[in-house]
């Protein structure tokens, strides 16, 4: 008696048939995730044809499609690397600036969430909490304006306090060898607090059992911290680096545009990708080499990600990305 051949979605072991079963079950979550998926297919990935633009020297009257072909087809590139200083310093403080930002950052907001861990008084808690998350959502201008306030030469309120002690003024956006540490500071004080409660998220979800173990067994309250809290946060300060490290070749804009007030005295340690595509396309109005160097921080930032994830699954597997 011959046996009845299933056809490939009636496979209950099928990946199409799994899919199929899944969303015939849950098709409430899916429908209230279709208006998403358009707006990131539209935002994210209809752009994409754009890239042509990096191989292109594009005419805005012939538009994308129209413009002719770059000979050879790496001009683009070969003009944003080939002499040209500016570019490679921007590329230079891009990396440099994020990988402080980074471990900076990641050291500061490890540190404020296992003080908030601590506070016991759940009112001072939720207080500290929200003051020190209230500086991500104030906007780079304002903080900009914030900067110039206590960095200005003639009324900042650091350069009163200095000549107050007899010193001399320092000028701040005429000298550049200030501005990592300021743009440090600055990325620190905005973004840290947000940090810190998702690490605070984590932590808060720890078996109390590892503590009331270490306690029995006399542990401090250091080392219960060094001990059991810091390598549970382990897979997620991996997971939130390597995101970090994703878009290591990507600037936030708004701060050093707005902070640094686009001086070009302060060009060399603060100058970076975004800010240098930003001054090429408004002088030039080349936007072949802008999309150029945007498409090589596309490039650079999606190899980092594999790189780093394939580090991080050998060392921590739970914690890779994919």
């Amino acid at each position: 008696m011959k046996e009845k051949k299933t056809k490939p979605w009636e496979d209950k072991g099928n990946p199409i048939q799994k899919c199929l079963v899944a969303v015939k079950k849950n098709w409430q979550l899916y429908l209230m995730a279709v208006p998403a998926v358009v707006l990131l297919f539209c935002f994210a990935y209809m752009p994409m044809g754009g890239l042509v633009i990096a191989f292109k020297k594009y005419n805005f009257k012939k538009g994308i499609w129209g413009s002719d072909w770059m000979d050879p087809w790496y001009k683009n590139f070969e003009i944003l690397f080939r002499n040209n200083a500016a570019a490679l310093n921007a590329i230079r403080n891009t990396i440099f600036l994020n990988f402080l930002f980074i471990v900076c950052g990641t050291i500061f907001a490890l540190a404020l969430a296992l003080a908030f861990n601590e506070v016991t008084n759940k009112y001072i808690k939720k207080l500290t909490q929200s003051f020190s998350f209230l500086p991500y959502f104030i906007s780079t201008v304002v903080v900009g304006i914030f900067v110039t306030g206590l960095l200005g030469y003639e009324n900042g309120v650091i350069n009163r306090i200095i000549t107050s002690f007899g010193g001399e003024k320092i000028a701040f956006y005429m000298e550049a060898k200030w501005w990592p540490m300021i743009l440090v500071i600055v990325n620190i004080w905005k973004g840290a607090g947000y940090s810190a409660v998702v690490y605070l998220a984590t932590i808060s979800g720890f078996d109390n059992a590892y503590y009331e173990a270490a306690k029995i067994d006399g542990a401090a309250r250091w080392q219960q911290t060094w001990y059991i809290s810091l390598p549970l946060l382990r897979p997620t300060v991996i997971t939130l680096t390597l995101l970090s490290v994703g878009k290591i070749m990507n600037a936030d804009f708004g701060l050093f545009y707005n902070v640094t007030g686009d001086m070009p005295t302060l060009y060399a340690t603060a100058d970076v990708l975004d800010t240098y595509i930003y001054r090429a396309l408004r002088q030039l109005g080349d936007v072949g080499i802008s999309s150029a160097t945007g498409f090589f921080q596309s490039v650079v930032g999606f190899v980092l990600v594999v790189f780093s994830n394939r580090i991080a699954r050998k060392y921590e597997e739970d914690s890779a990305l994919f």
